[in-house]
């Protein structure tokens, strides 16, 4: 599913790329305009799962500082109610 996911992202990025570079011309050359769009494809292609990678990674470790943070107001709470005084 993950390469499916990136082919589909890297040819969306190269279809964008390449209505851009032969619209109005930005580049002169076509040849040059299918290289860079062929290019930037890729890079989207074999990058996406790292940046995906990270966002899941942070949003775990997010959660479970947020666990972490929770146990200890329950530990302090308990320990503040059992305290003799």
């Amino acid at each position: 599913m993950q390469h499916f996911i990136g082919v589909v992202l890297g040819a969306l990025a190269s279809f964008i790329l390449l209505m851009l570079f032969n619209g109005p011309r930005i580049v002169t050359d076509a040849t040059q305009g299918y290289l860079i769009a062929v290019v930037v494809g890729a890079v989207v292609a074999l990058a996406w799962p790292w940046v995906i990678g990270l966002i899941l990674v942070r949003r775990a470790r997010d959660r479970q500082q947020d666990r972490i943070e929770k146990e200890v107001e329950r530990q302090v709470a308990e320990q503040s109610r059992n305290r003799p005084g």
